[in-house]
């Protein structure tokens, strides 16, 4: 088994308080979080939204550069950007979406491959698999020349 971690200071209240993150490799030491941040203010701080599309999209990718691998044809770029939506429904806010927009460039491959092997990705990715059935996730793969 493997476990990453990760930990969040916070001060203050909700509504005036922040929050400072650490992580095990310290790569995330430091990321300020704050509610004006979450509800969609610029600043330079992170939210939760933002880590699970970061975490989303870079667990897809590799999903998808090993099913290409697998099929012997790796990719030569993949690059993913993910879209994590949070709305109100029913009266209380919820991550509702995911999605994720590929484009790749893989030699020897047509667009109705890479969208199949992105639709296999998307069903491999762990992150994929810890959100699906609570949120929705779609993969828009592109090929590019």
């Amino acid at each position: 088994m493997i476990e990453q971690r990760a930990a969040v200071r916070w001060e203050g209240s909700i509504a005036r308080g922040r929050g400072e993150l650490r992580s095990g490799s310290g790569a995330l030491d430091g990321q300020v979080v704050d509610l004006p941040s979450r509800m969609g203010e610029e600043g330079g701080k992170t939210t939760p939204e933002e880590m699970i599309a970061a975490a989303h999209a870079t667990c897809f990718t590799m999903a998808l550069g090993s099913t290409l691998a697998r099929e012997r044809t790796p990719p030569e770029a993949l690059d993913c950007e993910a879209v994590c939506s949070l709305d109100d429904t029913e009266g209380q806010r919820r991550i509702v979406s995911v999605v994720l927009h590929v484009r790749g460039r893989v030699p020897h491959v047509d667009a109705e491959a890479f969208e199949r092997a992105a639709r296999r990705a998307e069903e491999l990715c762990p992150v994929s698999k810890a959100l699906r059935g609570n949120v929705e996730i779609v993969a828009k793969p592109t090929l590019v020349a």
